[in-house]
């Protein structure tokens, strides 16, 4: 357990020194965008694209934790739209909860966390999820956000617009050009490669300095914002779904699906499982911000799981491994 800790808790004292700097404006409030667009456009691709590029393309085009992993996301986006649906919270706040119920924080956080917990091979498994999340499981979210719009086409317009969103998000054609270069056995060459792994490097330090960051703002936010206080049963239901019943459903489903043939291997099912374990994506505050939704409830999960998840995933761990 104590190894354990060792690799998990620098990851999440980054999240709090993120934070801190924050609150107490060590950082200034308008510079997180300035973070995010580094980590988003040069860093994590960079990261993304070193780790696609030394995968064996079998693992990234896996279609049993591609598919078992989906499903697992459906049940979840599902789920949360159940018990979240009810006079107060209609179906923009309920679509981008359970949005936040179903996307852990991968890209951010998963991939190096992972890495170093479990290797290098871990890196596979885990860049399949980051494709279901972004792809299929956000567009899904933001499409069902629409529809108690007065606009009988929302749902499709907003799908629409979640398609382009991912398709000039260089995160996915980072995937894709990491998975181009493993296939064809491509290096680059030695200044870019440089180049290229200074920026990889930063992924990690920056990402989770900037996730609490962010956590730091949007309650800061929220707090100035005069906004009636939230309910608990508003928020820590969802919570609590994220970082049990998502690895939970990810392990037994996975289970199952070996039991029936599926070509799924074990170690990818851990990977699978502990991904599910992870806190929220913190970039879906920014998506529920930018659609009109609850902000504040949305802020509220994801920092409630990021806080959380050091003892839950780390139990997560000790348990599986």
């Amino acid at each position: 357990m104590l190894q354990i800790v060792e690799v998990t808790f620098p990851f999440f004292a980054l999240v709090l020194c993120g934070y801190l700097a924050a609150r107490r404006r060590l950082l200034a409030l308008e510079a997180i965008p300035g973070l995010n667009g580094f980590v988003l456009y040069f860093a994590l691709p960079c990261m993304l694209y070193r780790f696609g590029a030394s995968t064996p393309l079998a693992e990234l085009l896996d279609a049993g934790v591609f598919f078992t992993y989906l499903l697992c996301a459906l049940i979840m986006v599902g789920f949360a739209l159940v018990i979240s649906l009810n006079p107060r919270i209609r179906w923009n706040d309920a679509a981008f909860g359970a949005l936040v119920a179903a996307f852990p924080n991968t890209g951010f956080m998963g991939v190096p966390l992972l890495v170093a917990l479990l290797g290098p091979r871990a890196a596979g498994p885990a860049i399949v999820t980051i494709l279901v999340d972004m792809v299929i499981t956000t567009s899904l979210c933001i499409a069902l956000s629409r529809l108690d719009g007065a606009d009988r086409h929302g749902a499709r317009r907003a799908a629409g617009q979640a398609l382009r969103g991912v398709a000039t998000n260089p995160m996915p054609w980072a995937i894709l050009l990491g998975g181009l270069s493993s296939a064809l056995q491509f290096r680059l060459p030695g200044m870019l490669s440089q180049t290229l792994g200074l920026l990889a490097d930063a992924a990690s330090p920056v990402a989770l300095f900037t996730i609490g960051a962010v956590l730091a703002r949007s309650q800061m936010r929220v707090a100035s914002g005069g906004s009636a206080p939230l309910r608990y049963r508003d928020f820590l239901p969802v919570a609590g779904l994220k970082l049990f019943l998502h690895p939970l459903l990810v392990i037994v489903v996975g289970a199952y699906a070996i039991q029936l043939g599926m070509p799924l291997d074990r170690y990818a099912l851990l990977v699978m499982t502990l991904v599910a374990a992870l806190p929220s994506a913190s970039n879906v505050s920014l998506l529920a911000e930018r659609f009109g939704a609850d902000n504040g409830r949305i802020a509220r999960i994801i920092l409630v799981t990021t806080a959380a998840a050091f003892l839950s995933f780390t139990l997560a761990v000790s348990v599986l491994r």
